[in-house]
């Protein structure tokens, strides 16, 4: 679906993901999901608070998840 969201844990990357490149990965699909690079003004508050929304739920999949067999680094 949105081919330019790259995956956000090791051992894709080597560290973990920065705020901003979950953040980035978060607009990116809320531009392919409603189909808007930039809302019209009367959209921006809602599509604002869904990237937020995703970028928060992002952050917990990445602390949630185990990845077995790769190092983890407290």
């Amino acid at each position: 679906m949105c081919r330019s969201i790259k995956t956000l844990r090791p051992p894709a990357i080597p560290e973990e993901a920065t705020e901003e490149e979950i953040r980035a990965a978060a607009l990116q699909f809320v531009r392919k999901v409603s189909g808007f690079r930039a809302p019209a003004a009367h959209n921006q508050e809602v599509f604002d608070r869904a990237v937020e929304e995703i970028t928060e739920a992002t952050v917990g999949l990445l602390e949630g998840l185990e990845v077995r067999g790769a190092v983890r680094t407290p």
